[in-house]
Formats: C-alpha cells, sequence, structure tokens
C-alpha cells in the first residue's frame, strides 16, 4: 500500500545522517515507496480549526555527504496526509506544546500522527518514569534547595537534572558535602523557581545507560548501553559516551511489561526506555534515538519494523 507520510523535524540540514534514527525511518518508507512531505515546527499553521502546514517533497540518500534533496514548498491541509511523524527534538517548549496542538486538530480531521500529539504534551519524558515507580531507583522531583540537599544526604550521593534536558544536557553528580551542591541547585532551579529531578547515583552506570526501543508495546530485543567516557559519569552519546549493543536482561523485560500498559493506553508507538542497571530513569516518547547504532550492529530493521505496525493500523482504519 501507498501511504502519504509526512515528518516534522528539525532542520534535515543539520542531522548526522550516519547515526539520525529519522533519516533511517526516511529512508525506510523511500524504500517502500512512500511520498515523504518535508515539515519544520514553523511551517505549521491553524486556520479556522483546519491544520495546514508547508510541506516540501523529500528525497533521502543514506551518504554522509549528500543525504537528502527538497523540493518546491506548498501549502496544504495536513489532513492529506496518512500519517505524521513527529520528531522534534526537545526541549518540549511553549512553541512544541503549540504544535502539539496543531497536530492534535490533523489526528481530529484522519491523520495517523505518531507519537499521539495529546502524550508527547502529557507524558514528560523524565517525569513519566515517576508513574512506575517499581521500575525506578529512589528519585525527588522539587525546586526546593532544603529538600534536595536533605534527598542527597540520605543516600549519600545523587544526580541532578533539569526536567527539560536532553543528551545528558546539565547534568551533575554531587556527593554528599559538596562544596558546589549550592550554587549548583541554585542554577538548575533558576533560585528555586524550577523544578530538578534528584535521583540516587546508580554506580551501574560504569556498564552503561541503555537505551530499549519499544515499537508497540513490544521491545526491541537489544538494547544500546551508552558507555561513559573515561572521567565522565554521563553515557550519553552527545557527551562523548560510546555505544555498545548488550541483549535485554530479564529484569529489562520486566520493566517493558510493566511500562506497556501506559505506553500504548497514552497512543506511544514507539518509545526508548533509559535503564541503568536495574532501575528505569528515562522514557523519551518525542524523538527516541538509537535506531541506526542497533541496526549496524544486529542487522535489523527496526524502522521497518514500526512502519509494518503503522501500515496494518492504517489497514484497520479502513
Amino acid at each position: 500500500m501507498s501511504v502519504r507520510l509526512g515528518v516534522v523535524m528539525d532542520p534535515i540540514a543539520h542531522i548526522k545522517p550516519y547515526k539520525d534514527t529519522t533519516l533511517a525511518m526516511l529512508l525506510e518508507a523511500q524504500r517502500r515507496g512512500w511520498p515523504i512531505q518535508y515539515m519544520e515546527l514553523g511551517d505549521l499553521s491553524l486556520r479556522d480549526g483546519t491544520a495546514r502546514a508547508h510541506m516540501r517533497e523529500l528525497r533521502v540518500r543514506d551518504d554522509r555527504h549528500d543525504w537528502f534533496t527538497l523540493g518546491d514548498g506548498r501549502e496544504a491541509e495536513l489532513a492529506e496526509l496518512d500519517v505524521i511523524l513527529m520528531r522534534k527534538d526537545p526541549p518540549v517548549d511553549y512553541e512544541f506544546t503549540y504544535a502539539t496542538h496543531i497536530l492534535e486538530a490533523a489526528e481530529r480531521e484522519g491523520a495517523l500522527v505518531v507519537n499521539r500529539p495529546a502524550a508527547l504534551r502529557d507524558a514528560q519524558e523524565k517525569l513519566f518514569a515517576t508513574h512506575f515507580p517499581q521500575c525506578c531507583a529512589p528519585t525527588l522531583v522539587d525546586m526546593r534547595a532544603e529538600r534536595i540537599k536533605a534527598f542527597i544526604a540520605e543516600h549519600g550521593r545523587a544526580v541532578l537534572k533539569p526536567l527539560h534536558g536532553m543528551g545528558g544536557e546539565s547534568v551533575f553528580v554531587l556527593n554528599d558535602g559538596d562544596p558546589n551542591t549550592t550554587v549548583i541547585i541554585e542554577t538548575l532551579s533558576g533560585g528555586g523557581e524550577h523544578y530538578v529531578m534528584a535521583q540516587r547515583y546508580l554506580p551501574e552506570i560504569s556498564a552503561g545507560d541503555k537505551r530499549i526501543l519499544v515499537i508497540d508495546g513490544e521491545p526491541v530485543p537489544y538494547a544500546l548501553a551508552r558507555v561513559p567516557a573515561a572521567g565522565e559519569t554521563r553515557g550519553n552519546i552527545a557527551a562523548g559516551g560510546r555505544g555498545e549493543g548488550v541483549e535485554l536482561t530479564e529484569r529489562d523485560r520486566w520493566i517493558v511489561e510493566e511500562v506497556r500498559p501506559g505506553l500504548q493506553a497514552r497512543g506511544i508507538t514507539f518509545a526508548g526506555l533509559d535503564v541503568i542497571g536495574d532501575y528505569l530513569t528515562e522514557i523519551n516518547i518525542t524523538s527516541p534515538t538509537c535506531v541506526r547504532e542497533l541496526d549496524h550492529l544486529y542487522g535489523m530493521n527496526i524502522a521497518g519494523e514500526l512502519f509494518d505496525g503503522i501500515a496494518a493500523e492504517l489497514e484497520r482504519r479502513r
């Protein structure tokens, strides 16, 4: 079946094609003969309640130096598309949130949006993990310095991070009594005006922060363990970590089973669970990555599995 596909993403000229998960999806769509319409956040609009966009036809290539061609733009209703991939990276700020309302209008008009716009608004990636406390290490979300300090003292060592960050941005590891504690909390909380997440430090990070990809509630059987560089405590690839493929453990699969109903209830088709040791730390739903790395390591076609599910859903709707 031919599927009219749209993608909302960050500027395609600025991606790293050799590792970009959205490009992997677009290459698979093109292989299937699905025409692709390209959009950035600023291309979306709402006119008299109807979702519209400035769209450009996109052709992609698996080439590190020449990976895309864009056609001339045109104005059209988003309901012309069968599927819209929302792949704009965080932060989930005001403009991102407003865009989800436009995409929700497209959803009402018949388009399948992956992931669902309401979920992108409501299932905040760090806070959503706290819906499953049985899977998580001790965690505090607070803006008051005295309570954050008490949490660090209780556990001896903790990881502090802003709720809106990605790629290891502004992540700190603090020991009880660290002389930088006050200024770090002040910086992260904006002087006590913004929430900060504190989690008990997990020494298992030395073996990697595992990214487990979940499609329609089913886990990909291998994860990418992002191992911190020497002298680092962050495993994020963007922070210099290296990726190693690992098979899912029984604990990993148990975490997926615990999280699965929450994903499916919200219409989250594609998610990335972050697991350190035995503990879930985040649930990424805006633009989960690591597809290209896992495909390369294990000869998989993860985007193909995703699009098989999307095609099946479109058939059910017809």
